[in-house]
């Protein structure tokens, strides 16, 4: 048994039907290898028996630990409050639907041995989503890679870290976090290991299009201003536009009436503009703001294992 400790996160939201099997599983793996674990499942506010189940897999195996939130407070959240609670010398982050294959977990773990301090799960195939899924995927990863600087165009969570870049992670003191895009931010010595994407063992995806358009939203904006650049430059074009477009008026001599039709119409168009570079710079504001009141990324109100 090698004595190096891994700690392994694993996120959970509803997911009853999984726990026990995904701690079976990975437990099972790890043990085969000789790699002494820590397996850590947060319960990120789950509304069905999520709970119940780690503590059935805690009795199974005394290396199962649970964390539990008071209410929802979001998966990357959930990541980190396993980081921080992590007492191993590396740490793995995977899905409790082991859609992240847990067969690699040995393959990371001989790389992260090997010196490297960020072992990176990159997605080959993305396994059964849909077309338009995939599409929204690969743009958003296309933006954001750009915004950021970074390259996470086949980005997962499926990560493995050293005790060093878990404690960098876990010294950041945003209250809006988005892992991955973190992950990559900090740097460190990185290797790849490539994956497809697993059908789910059971239950749905808890992802609804209005989480991932929030998802986008606090990605986009943790590494760039760019929206409220945006704003300020389309502010000024659709000013020029109106100022050229309102001199050809005049100059082919438009009756008042249409001439009025016209002020109205881009009026209305200005004003609506206007309101949404508001909101952009109000979004940007109201993080700030919510940091300032330094409340906590999430509250954990139960816990097992030791």
């Amino acid at each position: 048994m090698k004595d190096r400790l891994l700690s392994v996160v694993i996120p959970a939201y509803n997911e009853e039907d999984t726990v026990e099997k995904t701690a079976g599983t990975v437990a099972g793996v790890l043990r085969s290898a000789g790699i002494a674990y820590e397996l850590i499942f947060v319960d990120d506010g789950s509304r069905d028996g999520t709970w119940e189940a780690i503590l059935r897999a805690h009795e199974r195996d005394a290396r199962v630990r649970g964390l539990g939130f008071s209410r929802n407070f979001g998966k990357d959240r959930a990541i980190f409050a396993g980081l921080s609670g992590a007492r191993g010398d590396c740490a793995a982050v995977m899905d409790c639907d082991l859609q992240h294959p847990p067969e690699l977990l040995p393959r990371m773990y001989d790389l992260w041995e090997r010196g490297f301090e960020v072992v990176e799960g990159v997605k080959r195939d993305r396994g059964g989503e849909s077309g338009f899924h995939r599409l929204c995927a690969r743009g958003f990863y296309a933006v954001i890679s750009r915004l950021a600087g970074l390259d996470m165009k086949r980005s997962s969570d499926f990560k493995l870290l050293d005790r060093k870049v878990v404690d960098t992670l876990a010294s950041f003191p945003e209250e809006d976090v988005f892992f991955r895009g973190l992950a990559a931010f900090v740097g460190y010595k990185r290797a790849e290991v490539e994956f497809d994407v697993a059908e789910r063992t059971a239950g749905a995806s808890k992802w609804s299009f209005r989480a991932l358009a929030r998802y986008a939203v606090t990605a986009v904006t943790s590494f760039s201003t760019a929206p409220m650049q945006a704003a300020t430059v389309s502010g000024a074009l659709f000013g020029l536009i109106a100022l050229v477009t309102g001199i050809l008026y005049a100059a082919v001599g438009q009756d008042a009436e249409g001439w009025l039709v016209f002020l109205g119409v881009m009026g209305l168009l200005a004003v609506g503009w206007a309101l949404v570079c508001l909101g952009i710079v109000g979004y940007y504001v109201g993080r700030t703001f919510r940091r300032g009141l330094g409340r906590p990324r999430y509250i954990i109100s139960r816990e097992c294992g030791e």
